[in-house]
């Protein structure tokens, strides 16, 4: 049986990008339909963010406890055991999180009027898909097309994903800890897993072909990273390239050459490839719409328009970072458009966080990335001397905010912070730079006390000579 519908918006990929876009073009009063292969909500919501954070969160739990456990105990509480681990209960607690979420969106389509059609697309030509689903097939003919397809994790050549070799996705969902995993590269999202998986119990080590961790964000901000990693006892090999998966003592191995050119064998239950991600551009036809690409990516401009008209691309599909919020605030703009809106999509900033121990957060220009002809100033302050980094036993990490203004107006150009939970801090430094905020608007800002934000507070004062507390 075949239905053929005509719309006047379609939205391909109920990611965050794909389900703001189809959810406001609803509002907008726009006939509109939603076509994704896989539960709503995409990598993000389902294989991503929400459940790589959800296994963070029980991580640090179970590592409290452990530590309580001790002989001593922790800051005055002891357990008289040590906790057990259920990596199907864990496994069970973050589905729960993902259903109600996934369900949630459903709820939001559902209400904004948005047509959700389950199944994979595929076009013929730049305006008309077929979906197959359930032994039906669907032909969408549309006035606009929203591609928001999203990214799938690169794998290596050498090491395709299957068995012991595993991407993120999988990471998610195991039922059992691996005793041993190594993690092949050390980006944002191989050291949160990593470290998550260290909190709970793995022997973890991890494999960088750079001379260090953390590539996106400087050095500065990644070394109270490493600090972490050198206590919890996770081995890291930077300048070393993962060359193959061997059979070792009855159990798999990864080879790698070190930086001094050695040859290791580096036992593991599970590998896991963490060393990026790519448009997700094969097998719906694209090559059918003669739309314009730059390299990898679909080529947009300022709207978020193609080369064909009427054809929209957000999120990961048209280029770094891919960070879902910059999908959802794209697909929200391209949606306003399509309705008669003035807009365009030119962030002053987009804050980009990572979930590691201690997180870090940074929005805009960090030292050393200003052009040569800008004056600049900058300072920092460290949660040492922060009344609520202590309380939280978070004082003694290395963390700190740090600011970057230019010399003669005193105009924020970035901030960036590491520590506990600076997550939290990330709209306030997007938001100070969105509105093109100065020092003096940071310093003449009561903020409250006592909380983490109080060190942006300070880190604006001592910017401009004159700190409080330090």
């Amino acid at each position: 049986m075949t239905e053929k519908i005509r719309t006047h918006v379609l939205v391909i990929g109920g990611g965050p990008g794909g389900y703001v876009a189809a959810i406001r073009a609803g509002q907008l009063g726009l006939d509109t339909i939603l076509v994704e292969a896989d539960r709503l909500g995409g990598t993000c919501l389902i294989r991503g963010c929400i459940p790589s954070k959800a296994m963070i969160h029980v991580a640090g739990e179970f590592e409290a406890m452990i530590r309580a456990s001790g002989k001593k105990g922790r800051h005055g509480i002891s357990l008289s055991t040590p906790p057990a681990l259920d990596m199907n209960e864990l496994v069970r607690w973050k589905e729960g999180i993902v259903t109600k979420l996934s369900t949630g969106v459903a709820t939001l389509c559902k209400r904004a009027k948005v047509r959700v059609i389950p199944g994979w697309a595929r076009f013929t030509d730049a305006k008309t898909c077929t979906v197959e689903h359930d032994g039906e097939t669907v032909t969408i003919t549309a006035e606009h097309v929203i591609l928001a397809n999203g990214s799938v994790a690169t794998a290596l050549p050498f090491l395709p994903f299957g068995g012991p070799v595993i991407s993120s996705s999988e990471a998610l969902s195991l039922d059992a800890l691996p005793q041993r995993l190594v993690v092949v590269g050390a980006g944002y999202i191989g050291l949160e897993l990593g470290i998550a998986f260290r909190k709970l119990g793995s022997q973890v080590t991890v494999v960088e072909a750079l001379d260090r961790i953390l590539p996106l964000f400087d050095a500065e901000l990644a070394a109270p990273v490493n600090k972490w990693l050198q206590r919890a006892g996770v081995a890291v090999h930077l300048g070393a390239q993962a060359k193959t998966l061997v059979q070792e003592n009855g159990g798999p191995a990864l080879t790698i050459q070190t930086k001094d050119g050695k040859t290791e064998h580096l036992p593991a239950d599970r590998i896991l490839v963490t060393v990026g991600r790519k448009p997700c551009t094969d097998g719906w036809g694209l090559e059918n719409m003669a739309v314009d690409v730059n390299g990898r990516f679909v080529r947009v401009d300022d709207q978020c328009r193609t080369s064909m008209r009427d054809v929209w691309a957000i999120g990961d599909l048209v280029g770094e970072p891919l960070l879902a919020h910059k999908a959802m605030a794209q697909g929200e703009m391209v949606a306003e458009i399509i309705a008669g809106h003035r807009r365009r999509f030119d962030p002053v900033a987009i804050a980009a966080v990572c979930f590691t121990e201690p997180e870090i957060v940074s929005a805009g220009l960090a030292p050393g990335d200003e052009a040569k002809n800008i004056d600049t100033i900058s300072a920092m302050f460290p949660f040492s001397a922060n009344g609520r980094a202590l309380s939280m036993d978070a004082g003694d990490e290395g963390g700190f905010v740090r600011v970057l203004a230019r010399r003669d107006d005193h105009r924020i150009l970035g901030i960036q912070a590491v520590g506990a939970h600076v997550s939290e801090l990330a709209g306030e430094f997007a938001l100070a730079l969105e509105m093109g905020a100065v020092l003096e608007d940071i310093a003449g800002t009561i903020h409250v006390h006592p909380t983490l934000g109080e060190a942006l507070h300070e880190t604006a004062l001592r910017t401009l000579g004159h700190a409080l507390h330090i």
